[in-house]
């Protein structure tokens, strides 16, 4: 079971975990031995995701959802099985907190007095510069 915070949580057997050769250093143990951990959830069947975070889960991550709606997530960090697919978990876990946080809305606000008085003196400044560099009216 996924624990992810007082309202969601995740059964195991939702999960799927393969497990391949990793690839990067480790001499001898890493031609032989499969410890890259492949993770994989489908997040729109998922039971213990609630509607509101499946819909905002699959709007952020929609890049990683493979076509047929499974989410992969994968750990060569370690040298073991085990570890890897802690962090797979880890990092799920992670993606779900972050898809769970409501955004706020934007309140459009409007300008004070004070920064419309502002505004508008800057414009005034920045005319009466471009003002005194033209030639006087007379003289061409």
């Amino acid at each position: 079971m996924l624990y992810v915070s007082d309202r969601i949580s995740i059964a195991d057997r939702e999960f799927e975990i393969s497990f391949t050769r990793s690839s990067g250093p480790g001499g001898q143990n890493v031609n032989k031995v499969n410890s890259k951990a492949t993770l994989r959830w489908d997040a729109a069947a998922s039971a213990g995701l609630p509607d509101d975070v499946k819909v905002r889960f699959g709007e952020r991550y929609a890049a990683r959802i493979t076509k047929d709606g499974a989410l992969l997530i994968t750990s060569q960090r370690y040298r073991d099985q085990g570890r890897n697919v802690a962090d797979c978990l880890s990092k799920l876990r992670e993606m779900i907190l972050a898809a769970a946080v409501v955004p706020t809305k934007r309140r459009a606000t409007q300008p004070s007095r004070g920064a419309k008085q502002r505004r508008l003196s800057e414009k005034k400044a920045v005319s009466e510069r471009k003002q005194t560099r033209r030639r006087p009216a007379g003289q061409d």
